[in-house]
């Protein structure tokens, strides 16, 4: 049976959970770390600023323009989905504080503490009982590597509510539609499920590309027959319908404002090239110079290439699972909790969404799977991972008793969820501690300013980070050779060459794609070496012409 926490218990929760999310969003990240942080957060400023959805520089060279004038922005998220940017622009708006990070991060609090009241929920809906209830609901908000990324402007506090939510009322829908007819409910809650699962559904999709999959499996539990007991699971062609009108009602309804937007700026409802990432032989193709990942390249040289990535990424991604979504100890408690329950209509549509991003991320897209995709991703499971691990505690517990008849369940079970719980602060401690962001400005950008005319454009390894603390626009190093160098120049209005590196062991590790090395101390014609007061780093001007 369902435990329900009284409102005086959802209220204590709800006030720690908050607590708790101040610490690992305001108290943990302070600006930017990394590539989508600085691209979500520069779009954001933009709409904040009055800009529109716009971009003034290419992180990537897929559905890139074909030129780009000195002042000239472009249509932002073609790439990338908007709702991350969305919350951070509607964070400054509110407070009317653009370009500030602290304002552009409270509703990213408020989503963590949602996703915690998820967890806490579903501890109470799955294993029926208060400690249930605030187990999974601690362990949410204790989630290991993920509180390194809760305050980051990125996807993974957006998505971890919205698609943890979309989860919770396609297993409510699915329960509903699934009850015999003396036990069935009105039809406007079976309606109203799958209306609030097509919202959370779409909302996912405008978080995460791969957010899709949320709407098919919505589609499959509805369609699939899992039919156990035919006598008991009776359900109307009618409700079958009405089920699936509902789902993708409440998917479009969100959707289509971004459909109509991309067929205006694109031509299609949605980017296609983001496609092009099943074909990658490398996840620097994102950055190739044309955009050019096909199955012809892939298949070249027979199917070797194709099976190593995805055998990589099967690898990669089986550690991805056990140490960041199953905190190492708590990942066999929640496949046993989940398979136990596997049958139950509530958590249909979650294990074949956790399956099928898996597969996706894993067979499909390996490259940008296990490159960060998949653990993206995952927030959405977090609150479910965490009530699955607690109930798969007790049932690890109960088999255990059985074979040993000194153990005493309802002793051990409390003991031992209260050391999952210390575990799980224990190791997210340790992994906050090495991944506090402060406001700092890196050294190299402090010159950059100093050394280059306001109009420059710089092809340098991250523009996203460049325009964060510069201002100035550019392009990403591509992924070819040093010729393309002036193609690009000419059709993007680059003045500049930026090269990282750091020395190790004597030897020069670039931060730039292998293939666009080259010798700093001779530089091919085309470039005009700078004087640039840093180490580690070289500034060359394009030579016109």
């Amino acid at each position: 049976m369902q435990f329900k926490p009284s409102r005086r218990e959802w209220g204590i929760f709800t006030v720690l959970a908050l607590m708790i999310a101040l610490v690992w969003t305001r108290g943990m990240i302070a600006q930017p770390g990394y590539t989508d942080a600085y691209y979500h957060f520069n779009a954001a400023n933009r709409l904040a600023s009055g800009d529109g959805l716009t971009d003034p520089y290419l992180w990537t060279y897929i559905n890139a323009p074909e030129s780009l004038a000195v002042g000239e922005v472009v249509p932002s998220h073609t790439y990338w989905m908007p709702l991350t940017s969305l919350t951070l622009a509607f964070g400054m708006w509110v407070l009317n504080a653009p370009d500030n990070y602290y304002a552009a991060q409270w509703p990213f609090t408020l989503m963590l503490v949602g996703t915690a009241c998820v967890g806490f929920w579903l501890g109470g809906k799955i294993g029926g009982s208060r400690r249930h209830a605030w187990v999974a609901g601690l362990l949410t908000l204790f989630s290991g590597f993920f509180v390194r990324f809760w305050g980051a402007a990125d996807t993974f506090v957006p998505y971890s509510l919205v698609g943890s939510l979309a989860l919770v009322f396609i297993g409510l829908g699915i329960e509903s539609l699934e009850k015999s007819p003396d036990e069935a409910r009105s039809p406007f809650r079976l309606v109203g499920h799958f209306v609030l699962a097509g919202i959370f559904t779409g909302l996912g999709h405008l978080t995460r590309a791969d957010g899709l999959l949320l709407l098919i499996v919505g589609w499959i539990v509805i369609l699939w027959p899992f039919r156990y007991d035919r006598t008991r699971y009776i359900v109307s062609l009618q409700n079958y319908a009405i089920s699936l009108f509902a789902l993708s009602l409440g998917y479009l309804l969100i959707m289509s404002p971004w459909f109509l937007r991309n067929l205006d700026v694109m031509g299609s409802p949605l980017p296609v090239g983001g496609f092009q990432a099943a074909w990658f032989t490398e996840y620097n193709d994102l950055f190739s110079y044309p955009a050019d990942a096909s199955p012809q390249i892939v298949f070249a040289d027979g199917i070797g290439l194709f099976i190593e990535a995805r055998w990589t990424a099967l690898i990669s991604n089986f550690g991805t699972f056990i140490a960041v979504e199953g905190l190492v100890v708590m990942a066999p408690l929640m496949l046993i909790g989940l398979w136990n329950r596997r049958r139950g209509a509530f958590l249909r549509g979650f294990w074949l969404y956790a399956l099928g991003l898996h597969f996706v991320m894993t067979l499909v897209f390996p490259f940008p799977g296990y490159r960060g995709g998949l653990f993206h991703s995952a927030a959405a499971l977090v609150p479910f991972w965490a009530a699955l691990g607690v109930v798969g505690l007790d049932d690890a517990i109960d088999w255990m008793a059985k074979r040993r008849r000194a153990w005493k369940p309802r002793t051990a079970k409390p003991i031992f969820s209260v050391g999952l719980v210390l575990l799980a602060i224990f190791l997210s401690l340790n992994f906050a501690g090495n991944g506090r962001v402060s406001v700092f400005k890196p050294a190299l950008y402090s010159q950059l300013e100093a050394v280059l005319p306001s109009d420059s454009r710089v092809m340098i390894n991250d523009p996203a980070a460049l325009y964060y603390f510069t201002g100035l626009s550019g392009v990403v190093m591509p992924n070819e050779s040093p010729e393309v160098i002036s193609e690009l120049g000419q059709r993007y209005n680059i003045t500049h060459v930026l090269i990282e590196y750091s020395e190790q062991n004597g030897q020069r590790a670039y931060a730039v794609p292998s293939s666009f090395i080259f010798d700093l101390d001779t530089p091919p014609p085309y470039l005009v070496p700078v004087d640039l007061n840093i180490s580690n780093a070289r500034l060359y001007a394009i030579r016109p012409g």
